[in-house]
């Protein structure tokens, strides 16, 4: 039996790199999906390519007015929500701290923090609704350490990990589940492709030569480690962080002949 039957998921950032992996991920497990998104023709695309037991929804994560649409449209079309992936984020073109513009530090902030904040807070009475559920922040390997010229970005997915872990401290006894994915450098056009104001994009600074597992990611392995969390296979899991990085942050690997 598909894993998740009877279950709806609401993806923000539903129609991107990532997301739309996710997406296709959780129809092909039997689950209905809710495409949440600001390109609303890559969503119709998407949801034409999927077929039944799908919708899009228009979602700023940043308006609160726009998530509670988003909710409702979920379960007013499918009956409950079940799981929620906080995926949407944005980058910050690459700057000092004391060259970076207040408003950019304001509007990274806003998508990947505060849209994840409003997310927990207009689902979590829809979860409860269901009996329970999952929540999954897709964070970054930026939270676990320091990156220069990346403040606005490091910092939002730093206090990610904070909001992730008090989320779950207090859905724990309404059966809800919160945890925290971190990406490192995964093939999307999210690292091939330049941030607005940007010059070059991030996988030009990240050879992963150096890697334990040599090679960048896919959304495919990112989606995978998704799949589990939000299953009942991860029932006793939760408040956990799961980095998935091709050892990025083990440090440089030796060359067996150079050991």
């Amino acid at each position: 039996m598909p894993r998740f039957d009877d279950q709806t998921v609401l993806v923000t950032g539903g129609t991107g790199g990532q997301g739309s992996s996710h997406v296709r991920a959780f129809h092909a497990e039997g689950a209905n999906v809710v495409i949440g998104g600001i390109d609303t023709g890559r969503g119709a695309a998407l949801v034409d390519e999927l077929g039944t037991r799908a919708c899009f929804t228009r979602l700023d994560v940043t308006d609160e007015s726009s998530w509670s649409a988003a909710v409702l449209a979920a379960e007013s079309t499918f009956g409950t929500l079940d799981v929620l992936v906080n995926n949407a984020g944005i980058q910050n073109p690459p700057a000092t701290i004391d060259s970076t513009d207040p408003a950019t530090w304001s509007r990274i902030l806003d998508v990947n923090l505060t849209g994840a904040f409003l997310g927990i807070k207009a689902a979590a009475p829809a979860l409860r609704r269901a009996g329970g559920g999952a929540v999954v922040n897709i964070g970054s390997t930026m939270a676990l350490g320091g990156t220069a010229h990346y403040a606005p970005y490091v910092a939002s997915k730093w206090a990610l990990r904070g909001l992730t872990r008090t989320a779950a401290l207090e859905l724990g006894r309404d059966h809800v589940r919160v945890n925290t994915i971190h990406p490192g450098v995964i093939a999307t056009p999210f690292i091939h492709e330049p941030a607005a104001g940007a010059t070059a994009p991030i996988a030009d600074f990240y050879s992963p030569e150096p890697f334990a597992v040599p090679r960048l990611g896919e959304p495919a392995d990112v989606t995978q480690l998704l799949m589990f969390l939000t299953s009942s296979d991860a029932s006793f899991i939760t408040g956990a962080e799961y980095v998935i990085d091709g050892g990025l942050h083990l440090g440089p690997a030796l060359r067996s002949e150079a050991a």
